[in-house]
């Protein structure tokens, strides 16, 4: 058998072994009464344990080896924070272990007391060889409660890591909460494939240079056009001619430095996709709302949110162009609503999430929650194929916690750390 502490770690858990006549390998009796509290951080494998060995009833640590050798192996003897285990579990006893103090450490061994049906169930799931995930042939049979209970705590740490980056950027901007937002959404405008241009462009023009123009389009069209590198050399249309215009001038009076040109991606995009449209959108988004981040902390319905970025008028020019000099057919060039859910979710749903709990206010974290379950899920081949092993879903609440799920979990075979994993091992439970 291929035992791993992560088994050995999932068994003391949850006492998935024979516990008739529970002894250490000396002849004292053993009663657990608390198994103790994992620890996924350096130290002792569970925490604040409470056992009885003998007549003796210990509070303190349990370390859990393959082979009791491993303590040794382990260096765990010259280390003060195990100091205070009080039972070392292993599957088998190979060689004993002697404390500072000449005491053996009471050892626990399973090798006779785990079921093969509970082993080869671990084994199945862990490492058959599935094309997907680890459990993909039984997580449609897995009830709706357990995982509606699990996306919603893995949920939670993928919009805690994520909020990392928004309150580092945040203490950059020295806690400017309206800059901040400004840098993300626009980083979000670049929609992946030119997300790092669009980044660069908003950390060289700051929002109160913007500000300051904000009853004139035309030069918030030319400051983001002109910072973008999109007014360098010749031009012939009036339009980008009267923004190289007004670029030049504004350029010098907030000495300006262009992003580079050559940053922008347009190969094998769709037009509509093309960074010039993007930053025309982006444009006419900057001239219609001021202070965004603070209208997005007091509106609370999603139809009012997704009508602060839908009909946001672009310059006419941009209806026959894709790009300056370059007449294409009519097209209407607004965002459109899937492009909008996109931005709710990778901007607003960070935001409002980061700003309640940086602020320790509940209120905002359950709005972004109930942002993410009032908007659809995303389609992508993850989620895809996720509907194809069974797990039929609607929401970005869902489709956020799939993708946390697959990249953080199922591909480093954590089903011992899931919550799925763990309920389809469950019936071997019943045994013990």
């Amino acid at each position: 058998m291929l035992f791993t502490e992560d088994f050995l770690h999932y068994v003391w858990k949850f006492r998935l072994f024979d516990k008739t006549n529970l002894k250490t390998v000396e002849g004292e009796t053993i009663e657990i009464y608390s198994a103790g509290m994992q620890n996924t951080d350096a130290g002792p494998d569970f925490h604040n344990a409470r056992i009885k060995i003998g007549d003796t009833m210990w509070a303190g640590n349990v370390e859990v080896h393959v082979p009791s050798s491993d303590w040794y192996k382990h260096n765990h003897t010259n280390d003060g924070s195990y100091n205070n285990v009080i039972l070392h579990v292993v599957y088998r006893d190979d060689e004993p272990v002697i404390l500072p103090n000449g005491r053996r450490l009471p050892t626990l061994e399973l090798q006779n007391r785990i079921s093969p049906d509970l082993y080869n169930r671990f084994h199945s799931l862990v490492y058959s060889n599935q094309t997907f995930i680890p459990c993909e042939a039984s997580i449609g049979t897995v009830d709706e409660f357990t995982m509606r209970s699990w996306f919603t705590r893995i949920l939670i740490e993928r919009l805690e890591k994520r909020s990392t980056a928004v309150i580092t950027a945040l203490n950059l901007n020295r806690g400017d909460w309206e800059e901040t937002f400004y840098q993300f959404l626009a980083a979000n405008f670049g929609f992946k494939t030119n997300a790092l241009p669009f980044e660069l462009l908003a950390k060289s023009l700051p929002q109160n240079v913007l500000a300051k123009h904000k009853n004139n389009p035309m030069q918030i069209e030319a400051l983001l056009f002109g910072q973008a590198g999109f007014l360098e050399g010749e031009l012939t249309d009036e339009y980008p001619l009267t923004l190289q215009k007004e670029y030049n001038f504004l350029r010098k009076k907030y000495n300006l430095n262009p992003v580079e040109n050559h940053l922008w991606k347009f190969l094998r995009m769709r037009p509509q996709n093309f960074p010039t449209i993007r930053l025309a959108q982006f444009a006419a988004l900057v001239v219609k709302s001021n202070h965004l981040f603070s209208k997005i902390l007091d509106i609370k319905d999603v139809k009012a949110l997704r009508e602060l970025f839908i009909d946001i008028p672009v310059n006419p020019y941009w209806e026959d162009h894709y790009r300056f000099d370059a007449p294409s057919k009519p097209m209407a060039k607004n965002i459109g609503q899937s492009s909008v859910d996109v931005l709710l979710l990778n901007t607003l749903v960070l935001f409002l999430f980061s700003y309640g709990k940086h602020l320790q206010l509940q209120y905002y974290i359950d709005r972004s929650l109930k942002l993410l379950e009032n908007l659809p899920k995303e389609e992508n081949n993850i989620i895809a194929d996720f509907n194809v092993v069974g797990v039929k879903i609607k929401t970005a609440f869902e489709s956020q916690a799939l993708l946390e799920l697959r990249n953080n979990y199922c591909n480093f075979k954590k089903c011992l750390q899931c919550s799925i994993g763990n309920k389809i091992l469950a019936h071997s439970k019943s045994m013990y």
